[in-house]
């Protein structure tokens, strides 16, 4: 028997996309968020990233993920369904 394996990003981003996905459309991740995130890559890139922060750097990393999954399903709902 082959265990079906379950995307729990997948079915959580299509969880949020469907509450409002033109609100959704519209999120960004705040400048603070940015520049932080900015500076953990450049810090990674120099090889001075700490292991914390790395595991930060990785936080972001898979929120973002989420998000731009989120953000399909939420696009591709909007367009089967144009607000009129």
């Amino acid at each position: 028997m082959v265990a079906t394996q379950i995307d729990m990003f997948q079915d959580f981003a299509d969880f949020i996309a469907a509450l409002s996905p033109e609100k959704l459309l519209t999120y960004y991740a705040p400048p603070k968020l940015q520049t932080r995130v900015e500076q953990l890559v450049d810090r990674k890139k120099n090889g001075n990233l700490t292991a914390e922060e790395s595991f930060e750097l990785e936080k972001y990393f898979v929120f973002e993920h989420l998000v731009r999954l989120a953000k399909t399903r939420a696009l591709s709902l909007v367009s089967k369904n144009p607000v009129k």
